[in-house]
Formats: structure tokens, C-alpha cells, sequence
């Protein structure tokens, strides 16, 4: 169900990416051995890439088609949305290691890294201007989607010269996804799926477009069939759990799961309501915040079990392994409602503030 601009199912899906990168980060703490599932967890940002793409195209593109797209009004709401976590997390992290220090306690060095301090602040962090991954490391991929804001008319513009022919744009896009997930290995020496401080930009780039090609495929190709809709979306999410079980290519899982973004929203498109259900779009909503904090609180929870219950190493036990994992929810939630949420109409206000007194200005 669409709810606006709100895709509800694609907001639900949020949370499933989300919670797939939270598995890849805590599974090295219940057990050695990773299942290739979970193992393929970082693609998880690779689902919120193409999200990202789809879903901006979907809010911003009849302003950009109709002229009046306002591109410092776009990057103030796109900075609203991810900035205020992104500094309290920040801030978070640095406040945890400086405590830690001062109690005598080890800490990574890379964590209070000065000299990455002013990128991470400007948020070009993963634009290969910090030298290490420091202070809270997931967030190098708010500095590739801010990359994709700063140059969204680019693709915008793009999506716009082919919306006559959708189903070129989206082979176009794939085929340039499949074409840098080839060539980056023998330039870089590591996959790009694997890209964060070094290439993070770069990471970003054929997912978002793909995501852009889906979206005017989806508009150009409106959903027929509930039935017909479901059926895809099984069969695409099914086929890149799948792919991802048996340790398949990065490349056939990436372009799953775009499909499966694309029958979602033609699900929606139909009227139908499966995978819209409330709970899921609430945890959808915070989604951001499980992101966010699920590493900082992985640190505090593992360090204060094992000095607690004197562990043996960074394993921990099922149950309280389960603990840290379920845990992160309702500490997101507070998160989403304590700072995310009510910093972004805030700066919403602001701007809302400062275009009513500019006509005042102007005619002073």
C-alpha cells in the first residue's frame, strides 16, 4: 500500500536490510563459524542503496520533470534526515572512548582518530579523506549517500532522458553494476560490495542508479495484477536469500534483491497490503537508528559482559548473544524518538521559517 509518498512495503524493508547488516556485525560473537547467509550481511547495504535511489526518484522526480525541483531545499531535507544521528553517534563514540581511556581500558586507536574527525564531520568520509575507519565506523555509508544526494540531479536527468524507454535504463544500470562489480577486484584488489572508507563514494554509485532505472520502469510498467506482484517478490527475495545461502556472486544477489524492491512497490501499486503490516513499517521507520547504533552498542554490551562475567574472549553465550541482538531494537526506538526523529522537524522548521521571511526581505 502507498501512503503518499510513502511506499509502506518498501518501508518495512528497511528494517530487514537493517537487521541483515546487524547479523553480519554480532554473529562473530555467538560462534566462529558464519553461515554464508549471514556472512553476506554487508550487502544489506547494497539493499538500502537501491531503496535509496528508488524512493528519491519516486519523491523528487515530478518536481525535477515539471521544473521545480529546488536542489539546496533537496540536500537541506536529505541533510535533516541523516545528519543529527550521524553527529550524535559521533559524539557518542568519541565520549565512550574517551571514558574508556580514562578508566585505564584499551581502546582502539582508530576509533578516536583526529585526523579523520574533520571529514567524518563534513561527512565526506568516504570520499577517501580520512585515513582510517574511525569513530562510528557504519556510518562511511551516510557519507556515499550524501555522494548520491550531492549529484541526485545527475541522476535524476539520466532517468528523465530514458523515461521512454524504461526497460533500456534499467539494463543500462545493470550492466554497469555488473560491469564495476567485475573490473573494481582488479583495480583495488578487494570487491566493491566490500568498499567503506577507501571506494565507499564509488560503492554507492550502480546501486542508486539502478534503483533510479527501476523506479521509471515501475512508473512506465504500473502493477496489473496482485497476484502476478506477490509472485515476483517471493520468487526475487526467495532467489537472492538463496543466491546469498549457497555463497553465490555479489552481483546476481545485488540485482535480486532490485528486483524484488520493484515488485514490492508494484505490490503496493495494487492495493494490496501484505507486507505493510504496521509493525513492520514502524520498524522500517527506525531503521536508520538500528543502523547507527548497532555497533556502538555491540561494543558496550560485549565489553561490559566480558569484564562482568570475566568471558574468555569476545564469545558470548546464546542467551545473552540473543540479548545484545534483540536489544538493539528498543534502543533504536529511543534513538529514532529521542534525536533522529525530533531533530529532522526541526530542521525541517528552519527551513520552513526561513522561506516564509525571505519575501520580507526581499521587499524591505
Amino acid at each position: 500500500m502507498t501512503d503518499g509518498q510513502n511506499i509502506r512495503q518498501l518501508t518495512s524493508l528497511r528494517f530487514f536490510a537493517a537487521f541483515w547488516v546487524v547479523f553480519f556485525h554480532y554473529w562473530p560473537n555467538l560462534t566462529a563459524a558464519t553461515p554464508a547467509i549471514v556472512d553476506k550481511g554487508y550487502l544489506g547495504v547494497e539493499l538500502f542503496f537501491v531503496l535509496s535511489g528508488f524512493i528519491l526518484s519516486h519523491v523528487y522526480r515530478t518536481s525535477v520533470e515539471t521544473g521545480r525541483f529546488r536542489y539546496f531545499s533537496f540536500l537541506w531535507a536529505r541533510l535533516a534526515r541523516v545528519y543529527p544521528l550521524h553527529l550524535a553517534t559521533l559524539l557518542g563514540m568519541g565520549l565512550m572512548a574517551g571514558a574508556a581511556t580514562l578508566a585505564g581500558l584499551a581502546v582502539d586507536p582508530n576509533i578516536l582518530s583526529w585526523a579523520s574527525l574533520p571529514a567524518n564531520l563534513l561527512m565526506v568520509h568516504a570520499w577517501g579523506f580520512a585515513p582510517v575507519a574511525g569513530w562510528n565506523h557504519p556510518s562511511w555509508s551516510i557519507s556515499a549517500e550524501w555522494f548520491a544526494y550531492l549529484t541526485f540531479p545527475l541522476f535524476a536527468w539520466t532517468a528523465l532522458k530514458l523515461k521512454d524507454r524504461p526497460v533500456v535504463a534499467v539494463a543500462g544500470a545493470a550492466a554497469l553494476l555488473a560491469g564495476l562489480y567485475a573490473v573494481f577486484p582488479l583495480v583495488a584488489g578487494f570487491p566493491l560490495t566490500k568498499a567503506t572508507i577507501s571506494w565507499g563514494a564509488l560503492r554507492i554509485v550502480p546501486c542508486f542508479a539502478y534503483g533510479c532505472a527501476l523506479h521509471s520502469l515501475w512508473r512506465a510498467r504500473p502493477a496489473v495484477s496482485k497476484l502476478v506482484s506477490g509472485l515476483g517478490a517471493l520468487f526475487f527475495g526467495a532467489g537472492a536469500l538463496g543466491v546469498a545461502a549457497l555463497g553465490g556472486p555479489d552481483t546476481m544477489i545485488v540485482l535480486a534483491l532490485g528486483a524484488l524492491i520493484f515488485f514490492l512497490a508494484r505490490l503496493a501499486q495494487s492495493g494490496s497490503g501484505v507486507f505493510a503490516n504496521p509493525a513492520f513499517v514502524y520498524l522500517g521507520e527506525i531503521s536508520y537508528s538500528i543502523y547507527m547504533i548497532c555497533v556502538p552498542w555491540k561494543i558496550v554490551f560485549v565489553n561490559g559482559a566480558t569484564r562482568i562475567l570475566k568471558l574468555n574472549g569476545e564469545i558470548l553465550p546464546p542467551a545473552l548473544w540473543f540479548i545484545m541482538l534483540i536489544g538493539v531494537i528498543p534502543l533504536a526506538a529511543l534513538s529514532y524518538h529521542l534525536i533522529e526523529h525530533p531533530a529532522r522537524m526541526r530542521m525541517k522548521l528552519w527551513a520552513d521559517s526561513w522561506r516564509v521571511r525571505r519575501p520580507c526581505v526581499a521587499g524591505a
